[in-house]
């Protein structure tokens, strides 16, 4: 499960980089890939510390 929200986080980064590098008009979709990026980090690491 940890690695499928790694690969998500990046996959979501890297989408929201090429809209937001790429001058495309994408309005709010890139806040939105870079909200849902930063949720699913913190839930990682938030599950990474339970296990400590």
């Amino acid at each position: 499960m940890r690695d499928l929200l790694y690969i998500v986080t990046v996959l979501l980064v890297l989408i929201w980089a090429i809209s937001f590098l790429g001058g495309f008009v994408t309005g709010e979709v890139i806040h939105i890939l870079l909200a849902a990026a930063i949720i699913t980090t913190l839930l990682r690491a938030v599950k990474v510390l339970d296990q400590v």
